[in-house]
């Protein structure tokens, strides 16, 4: 049975050798798993990942093959516990008209943090189907599967991305900076940000040097040589990642594997949707591994190339709001964080992979756009040529 799953992983790209697959076999014949009973799914996932994988960067294609391997498998998230899951099962999707939609309420943030503490302290069983309560598929905006222009989301998968917060653990997976590029045209845009300067020991032969002496000695072969070329240019990479950047993710992958290429000097992390007080270099270890945005502003230099990428789609809330993080009560707004950015790297840039075509209709892009004095660029070539001809004056 096990061999369709050896092949189903070599298909989504993972390097695991029939020696590891052979020693998935021996720990499963030696009963490393379900030696007090029967195994579950889940002691099956670890072993097979402790064995197959070499790299934790691999563990979101090794998810991925899992679940398509064996079908109806769900990796478990930990939804707080002051929400009892039996309330959240989902029953039925909410369809609702374009006139339906527009009758209902939009509360205003204070309202709704405030209706949602009274939520918890009232509700006392599960529901579906309603406007007040947290529940599944009806209008409320406390729950999941249903409608509401701006509300919390509890659990489930993001459906109309209306959601100002959600409660639930997310895992983001890093992006892939060895993917193999389909075409050169990132990396050509990229190398108009790139400036040379001569340094280091004598390593590389000065062509022309070498004939203008050889000839000034008569014919008497006189070799110049020069330091080697080195690409001076430094650039601060801060890349969106997960909840709506996930349709973006393979083109990301495609800029971050293309600019790694080009730039010798680059640093990178990651943040969702806006910037706060702290980012991260790991997604599996978003919250254990902090690095401090103030510690990134005073760690790199003024000449570092600032350059953001996502996709600018959010509630405005999470930009202009304290505690308006769809993941934690920020003590600062977004923008205030951002400001600080910018003034620490005047030469900045932000790269947006959504359609220009739609950015009219964000308010969130629009207020982005706003506070990076309209350096946004789209993720195209030609949006990424302007972006580094900006950068480059």
């Amino acid at each position: 049975m096990l061999i369709k799953f050896f092949y189903t992983l070599r298909a989504a790209k993972l390097p695991v050798s029939v020696g590891e697959f052979l020693a998935l076999l021996e720990g499963l014949k030696a009963g490393v798993i379900g030696a007090e009973g029967a195994a579950s799914v889940d002691d099956f996932y670890y072993l097979a990942r402790t064995t197959l994988v070499k790299n934790e960067t691999l563990y979101d294609k090794f998810d991925r093959a899992f679940a398509a391997y064996f079908k109806g498998v769900e990796l478990l998230t930990d939804f707080s516990k002051d929400v009892p899951l039996e309330w959240l099962r989902k029953h039925l999707e909410l369809e609702l008209t374009p006139e339906q939609k527009a009758q209902i309420e939009k509360l205003g943030w204070d309202e709704l943090m405030a209706t949602l503490k009274k939520r918890f302290e009232e509700q006392k069983e599960r529901h579906e189907g309603g406007s007040k309560w947290i529940g599944t598929g009806g209008t409320s905006p406390f729950g999941h599967s249903g409608y509401n222009p701006q509300g919390i989301r509890i659990g489930g998968a993001s459906k109309n991305k209306s959601a100002v917060k959600v409660w639930e653990q997310r895992a983001y997976k890093d992006y892939d900076d060895n993917l193999e590029l389909g075409t050169r045209n990132i990396q050509v845009a990229l190398r108009r940000l790139r400036r040379f300067a001569r340094e280091g020991s004598e390593l590389e032969l000065d062509l022309d040097d070498t004939i203008h002496k050889t000839a000034a000695n008569a014919g008497m072969l006189d070799i110049r040589m020069v330091p080697e070329r080195h690409n001076k240019v430094k650039v601060l990479l801060l890349m969106d990642v997960g909840g709506t950047m996930d349709e973006h993710i393979h083109r990301v992958e495609e800029l971050f594997s293309a600019a790694k290429s080009q730039f010798k000097h680059l640093e990178f992390y990651y943040f969702h949707n806006c910037v706060y007080d702290f980012m991260w270099r790991n997604n599996r270890r978003r919250f254990a591994e902090k690095f401090s945005t103030w510690d990134i502003i005073r760690k790199y230099n003024r000449d570092y190339k600032l350059i953001f990428v996502g996709d600018a789609t959010m509630s405005p809330y999470e930009i202009l709001q304290p505690g308006g993080s769809v993941e934690y009560n920020n003590e600062e707004t977004g923008a205030e964080w951002l400001q600080r950015l910018l003034n620490a790297f005047p030469k900045h840039a932000w790269i947006n992979p959504e359609p220009q075509g739609v950015w009219q209709y964000r308010q969130s892009i629009a207020l982005i756009q706003q506070l990076v004095h309209q350096r946004m660029h789209p993720l195209t070539l030609a949006g990424l040529e302007s972006a580094m001809r900006s950068l480059s004056k």
